[in-house]
């Protein structure tokens, strides 16, 4: 397959409107686009329920509620320890206010030569009146729903949309492939055709090492957490683990609660150094050793296209593009790399 110049005018105007067009609509395309990841990931699991002679749409519909019920179970595990964290919280804020009292305001004075007023009482009276007041509060629940109304009215239907988007394409996949194969142009069909095996195996290749990252970390966490004697370790191992796929997220939630923790049990600032330092080897194992192992090496790509791949996708779909970035760079990839080889065997290169 050659290109002529004409021809590559064209596909050079095409992919610039295609890319402005992309810039144009992100914020719309974001949940369709997650729709079609996840249809994705889950088509193979679709795919064998059929050949054991389910209905499609049955299906399709067992898989999403897989899929729910992990999440449901996530939830499970996660929203218990929040709430008996915060509850010991706000247990031991009157001792921890009283502890600031005695041991920073001399520490401020020496230092400072000023002299801060501090009255412990009126702070826990403070603290104690204001989550009174918030507790229950329709009044202000209602107030702080309608200055956010539009906020809250997109994220509701792009909560609905996703499953919706979701559920029409799995049990329409093999329809629109083959509409889609249809539309390929006859002589660049076996081309095409090559490219999208190499993105299906560049995507399996992610997925994959990108489960392994999310087990490794878990186990990792999991393990580092009890023996540093940690009381919630393995919930809080679990989370940061399993939200490694999220840049930084995972991480920085995980020193959060378990620095809540770790507080509440040890009541010590070594207590806390120990949780700090697993956080601070396991973030240096997952970037520098564990995700370019299984996953940047896999998929091909450079440090530095990392880096860029993460600030484009974030700056043309929001936190979505950064969750797409990985698998969608690589995508990128490949296509790039029949460019080039079309190019230097076209007449545009020179090449004789």
């Amino acid at each position: 397959m050659t290109f002529s110049r004409f021809a590559a005018a064209q596909w050079l105007l095409v992919l610039v409107l295609f890319v402005a067009a992309l810039y144009a609509l992100g914020p719309i395309l974001a949940p369709f686009l997650v729709a079609a990841i996840l249809a994705y990931v889950c088509a193979p699991l679709v795919e064998r329920l059929c050949r054991w002679r389910w209905p499609r749409t049955l299906a399709v519909l067992s898989v999403m509620a897989g899929m729910v019920l992990l999440v449901v179970v996530f939830l499970l595990i996660l929203l218990p320890l929040l709430e008996r964290e915060f509850s010991l919280l706000l247990v031991r804020m009157p001792d921890w206010l009283e502890t600031a009292k005695l041991r920073l305001l001399p520490w401020w004075q020496q230092q400072f030569g000023t002299e801060l007023q501090w009255d412990a009482v009126a702070l826990k009276q403070m603290a104690q009146s204001h989550w009174q007041s918030a507790d229950g509060s329709a009044t202000q629940v209602l107030s702080w729903l309608g200055a956010r109304g539009a906020a809250l009215a997109t994220l509701l239907t792009n909560a609905l949309l996703i499953p919706l988007a979701m559920f029409y394409l799995l049990r329409d996949w093999n329809q629109l492939l083959v509409r889609i194969d249809a539309l390929v142009p006859r002589h660049w069909h076996a081309r095409i055709t090559q490219i999208a095996v190499e993105i299906d195996d560049i995507l399996a290749e992610f997925l994959r090492g990108q489960l392994s990252v999310m087990l490794l970390m878990s186990m990792f966490y999991a393990v580092a957490l009890w023996l540093a004697g940690l009381e919630f370790a393995l919930p809080i191992g679990l989370l940061a683990g399993l939200l490694v796929f999220i840049p930084y997220l995972g991480m920085l939630l995980g020193v959060l609660l378990a620095t809540l923790a770790a507080a509440m049990q040890f009541g010590t600032l070594s207590g806390m150094l120990v949780i700090w330092g697993i956080f601070a080897v396991g973030q240096l194992l997952e970037g520098m050793l564990i995700t370019p192992w299984l996953v940047g090496d896999r998929i091909g790509l450079h440090p530095l296209a990392v880096i860029f791949a993460l600030m484009a996708f974030a700056q043309l779909f929001g936190f979505v593009g950064l969750l797409l970035a990985l698998p969608m760079a690589a995508i990128v990839l490949v296509g790039l790399r029949h460019l080039r080889d079309a190019y230097l065997a076209s007449d545009l290169y020179g090449k004789s």
